[in-house]
């Protein structure tokens, strides 16, 4: 059996990972989804969420991602995500001024579409920063 799994990560934008990893946790509408190399084929939709994969050797990488779609088959795992981006790469302060804005857009009640924007954009900018302190969190410690 192959000890590795072929990943890569597409975000709308850019591709973000592309390469072996020895396993995967991704965010998904059923909660925490853990790949391992052999897993039975599958699609899922995923949520917003912190994901994380092992490099081979062991190094563990995160991301903060949005909604996108999850496809396994065989050995190959495909993750195409509105965004993607390193715990390096998302500046906190603007997560946080993102998140105040949304939550005041939350708070104006005017229609169910704006309403439900805002409910989006606050889910990202809180994934954000979920992301970005576990992350900083781990280099302290």
């Amino acid at each position: 059996m192959n000890k590795t799994i072929e990943l890569s990560i597409l975000a709308a934008d850019s591709p973000f990972y592309s390469g072996s990893c020895e396993g995967l946790i991704v965010p998904t509408t059923d909660g925490q989804f853990g790949i391992l190399p052999g897993r039975c084929e599958v699609i899922a939709a995923i949520t917003p969420g912190e994901l994380s994969f092992v490099l081979p050797g062991g190094e563990v990488r995160y991301a903060a991602v949005s909604e996108g779609l999850l496809k396994i088959e065989g050995d190959h795992v495909l993750i195409l995500v509105d965004t993607a981006e390193r715990p390096e790469d998302i500046d906190a302060n603007r997560a946080q001024r993102a998140a105040d804005a949304a939550r005041e857009e939350i708070l104006k009640k005017r229609s169910r579409q704006e309403y439900l924007s805002a409910q989006a954009h606050l889910a990202r900018a809180i994934n954000r920063l979920r992301v970005h302190e576990h992350v900083a969190d781990g280099k302290r410690s």
